[in-house]
């Protein structure tokens, strides 16, 4: 008896086991569910559940006392006070430098990712990529560093300048001089060259897998139709090439909106979002205006993506 209790329930695992894949496999939809819902579960405790802790921080306010959160009552004074005159200069800063990086990253990387795509095989497309990710492997601020001594005026970068005889062009493209002459490592345009070698290969890669999936016939079918290379570039190759340079423009434009080390090491006193997000929250200890100057990146990702979906980047994804 004992025996036969022992492998009576073996035995009916298979079954139930095999009845429960069937029911799956019948029905892909729940498969799909029991698949998707435990991760969006989590993500969405974590992710949505901080956003909406994060904006419920904004309507409280400081205690001109104690310098404390005040719980006691709900205010708007922070979502005024974002829209002061130095707050709406930092957010169009941070906003044009991320369309500039995003807009030099998309013309230095387009050519190389379509050379990757079209005119390299085997040993020659893994050497690229290892080019394009070494970057990568290295710690974000070895990299930041090291530029800020290749910017610097005793670095690399002038010296070459100065050897060329093109010293010049230092001193009239920085906005701001600073004690003891020019320097790169200290300016908005150091602060863009190094933003767009960080974030370039995230640029590079998602361009480079959407020109791959272009077919060859496709752009022989152009040629043979009498376009040249500029028309077959402008009406076909970009078109299909779009979900791929909109894919890493989300990257390059949101990375640059929110980063506050960059601009702190590079820059110069001129804020960014991400600094001033980090100096309330962590210097003035104002948590409540910080959670609401936070949500400006948010609010310019959403209409950005809003923006190209409506110009259809995302059709072909």
């Amino acid at each position: 008896m004992n025996t036969a209790a022992v492998t009576a329930p073996a035995a009916g695992w298979p079954r139930l086991r095999r009845g429960i894949s069937d029911a799956l496999l019948a029905r892909r939809g729940r498969l799909l569910a029991l698949l998707l819902v435990p991760p969006m579960l989590w993500l969405g405790v974590l992710y949505l559940g901080s956003l909406l802790a994060l904006l419920a921080n904004s309507f409280f306010g400081l205690d001109e006392f104690t310098g404390q959160v005040s719980y006691d009552a709900l205010t708007l004074k922070n979502f005024v006070d974002i829209f002061s005159p130095a707050n709406r200069d930092v957010i169009l800063r941070t906003v044009a430098m991320a369309l500039a990086v995003t807009l030099a990253c998309a013309a230095i990387g387009f050519p190389i990712a379509y050379f990757m795509a079209r005119y390299t095989t085997g040993a020659t497309k893994a050497a690229c990529y290892i080019l394009v990710m070494l970057p990568l492997w290295s710690s974000y601020l070895v990299r930041l560093y090291a530029w800020k001594l290749l910017l610097a005026r005793e670095g690399a970068v002038n010296w070459v300048l100065g050897q060329l005889h093109l010293a010049w062009l230092v001193e009239g493209l920085l906005a701001l001089p600073v004690v003891g002459g020019p320097s790169l490592s200290f300016s908005p345009l150091g602060t863009f060259l190094v933003f767009v070698y960080l974030w370039l290969p995230f640029m590079i890669l998602p361009i480079q897998a959407a020109v791959e999936r272009i077919p060859h016939t496709v752009i022989e079918a152009s040629g043979d139709l009498g376009a040249h290379g500029g028309a077959t570039f402008r009406h076909v190759i970009l078109p299909m090439a779009l979900p791929g340079v909109i894919a890493g423009s989300i990257f390059t434009f949101s990375l640059t909106l929110g980063d506050y080390i960059v601009p702190g090491v590079i820059g110069d006193s001129r804020l960014f979002i991400g600094q001033v997000v980090y100096m309330q929250q962590g210097v003035a200890g104002n948590v409540p205006f910080a959670a609401a100057f936070s949500l400006v990146p948010i609010a310019v990702i959403a209409v950005y993506l809003w923006l190209a979906k409506r110009k259809g980047a995302f059709d072909a994804l």
